[in-house]
């Protein structure tokens, strides 16, 4: 399993995994499945983030270039009919996915505040997406509004 990391496992903002991300992966593990994160930041707190979490990370991936992609599934031994990426961002993670034959869940992101061009690309991502809706994550969780939306 692929996993992006902003806005997907925890936002940009914050530097401590959430427990019940923590929860989620120690059960996952327990159930044999078998993670790389994807990123395509490069600053020290994501690889401190993936060292924090015993992880491998792919920095600087360029998403949706299928190079990071390649290379993280290497690095899990997964070839593309056992792995899936899970993102928040149809321009990057989905569709780089497709791109070299993976399944992609889309979830929606943890909050709307986000980088300014990641905030114009999910305005082209809604004109694809019409009224498809990106995977819910768990009762109880927030997707707060930025100061800037309405």
């Amino acid at each position: 399993m692929l996993l992006d990391v902003d806005n997907t496992i925890l936002t940009r903002d914050e530097s401590v995994v959430p427990d019940d991300v923590k929860k989620w992966l120690a059960k996952a593990r327990k159930a044999g499945l078998k993670f790389c994160l994807i990123s395509n930041d490069w600053h020290k707190n994501v690889v401190e983030l993936a060292n924090e979490i015993k992880l491998p990370i792919v920095v600087k991936s360029l998403k949706p270039l299928p190079g990071a992609f390649y290379r993280a599934r290497k690095k899990i031994g997964a070839n593309k009919q056992n792995c899936i990426m899970i993102g928040d961002q149809l321009m990057t993670d989905v569709f780089g996915a497709h791109v070299v034959g993976l399944k992609c869940i889309l979830v929606e992101p943890l909050v709307e505040k986000d980088l300014i061009h990641t905030l114009m690309l999910r305005k082209i991502e809604k004109i694809f997406l019409r009224n498809i809706k990106p995977e819910n994550r768990k009762a109880g969780s927030k997707v707060e509004k930025s100061k800037n939306q309405k």
